[in-house]
């Protein structure tokens, strides 16, 4: 019987791997940098709405010219998503590296700024009634003016991933003086339009269904908080469990994974979002337009004044923005993607064909993606 009791821990260890002996999938943002050797701190900016946002700030060595850059991410993901994969191909330590004042910035809802005056993400449904237009009419404002203000500049640069861009491009589209907030915008996988995906989310034919199920039953946080909670702990025991689970149930194998991959993916590529934030991307897929919330024709008439949400207008950015973008992301394609530098006309400074196989999750973990995004971005950075 003993002898059965060590022949099935073995059988498991050999299947799903030994404990996981790389730290970065149990840490948080501070945690991986402090690991690292990078002073840093934690700000924290409250909304106008009352949503209390944190900032995770790599402070600069005293003798750079601390020029402050704020860096937002995607969907599904938070600050962490930049630091996680190490000095080596991390954004924030390479920005930090050349001399930037690193400000990593986190949306409502995320596991960093899960947090309001009066609202609790767990029992107030409220908390979570929010899409990705409220991230750019008022959190991105709010983060851009509070470390204009910490750092006593008149304006910083920014970096966007995916959503960290359409994000951007509401803010402009609702308050364009920001422009004047921004010296650049260097945007990776930029979505605004997403009618030429080269894999549809599934569901997305169904979105008002599912929409509906999901009020029904409420569930106002995907995946759910206690889900996310499970996968960081698998992640951080097994390798090949967490490969597993990300092949299974997410179909994402990057071609460019190292060993680290499977693990970086699940424990700070699925943080949970609003039921909303979701269904808004599902409305622009379905629609091929970039427009505000739909709430329906008759609720349409009393937040909008029309039966359709407006669309954001991209002619109102005057901010250069540089666009990357890959032929094997399968969420951004190439028609897309140029869909967004033809409507921001003479704002479109550079549209970026990046070579080289890079996913959609390959712009933050990819082991190459250093060599093939980062250090061109750092280069024309360095012309503003």
């Amino acid at each position: 019987m003993a002898n059965q009791k060590v022949l099935s821990v073995c059988f498991f260890i050999h299947l799903f791997g030994v404990f996981a002996d790389k730290e970065n999938a149990r840490l948080t943002t501070p945690q991986i940098l402090t690991k690292y050797g990078y002073p840093n701190e934690v700000h924290h900016v409250t909304t106008s709405d009352g949503y209390i946002l944190a900032l995770h700030r790599i402070l600069p060595d005293k003798n750079t010219t601390h020029k402050p850059v704020l860096v937002l991410h995607g969907l599904f993901v938070e600050s962490s998503s930049f630091v996680s994969t190490g000095v080596k191909n991390g954004l924030g330590f390479l920005l930090a590296d050349e001399g930037y004042d690193v400000w990593l910035g986190n949306v409502r809802g995320t596991p960093s700024s899960r947090n309001h005056t009066t609202l609790h993400p767990n029992r107030d449904p409220k908390f979570w009634d929010f899409s990705w237009h409220e991230m750019g009419t008022i959190d991105l404002p709010a983060m851009v003016d509070y470390v204009l203000n910490v750092t006593h500049q008149a304006s910083l640069y920014y970096v966007g991933y995916s959503q960290g861009t359409t994000i951007f491009f509401v803010m402009m589209a609702t308050h364009p003086p920001y422009n004047a907030k921004i010296k650049v915008h260097m945007a990776m996988a930029p979505v605004a339009y997403l009618g030429h995906m080269k894999k549809v989310p599934v569901g997305t034919s169904w979105n008002n269904i599912l929409n509906l199920l999901f009020k029904v039953f409420k569930i106002n946080e995907v995946p759910p908080n206690n889900l996310f909670f499970v996968l960081r702990r698998v992640c951080a025991f097994s390798f090949r469990l967490c490969n597993l689970i990300s092949m299974t149930i997410f179909d994402y194998k990057t071609n460019q994974e190292d060993s680290n991959t499977p693990t970086y993916f699940l424990t700070h590529f699925v943080v949970p979002v609003s039921r909303k934030q979701g269904h808004h991307y599902m409305q622009i897929i379905k629609s091929g337009y970039f427009r505000r919330y739909d709430f329906g024709r008759r609720k349409n008439e009393e937040v909008y004044g029309s039966s359709t949400s407006p669309s954001y207008n991209l002619s109102l950015v005057t901010t250069k923005c540089h666009l990357f973008y890959s032929r094997d992301d399968l969420l951004v394609s190439e028609v897309d993607a140029a869909r967004v530098c033809k409507e921001l006309g003479g704002a479109c400074a550079s549209s970026n064909l990046v070579n080289g196989t890079i996913k959609h999750p390959d712009w933050l973990i990819g082991n190459r993606i250093g060599e093939l995004v980062y250090s061109k971005l750092l280069n024309i950075m360095a012309d503003y």
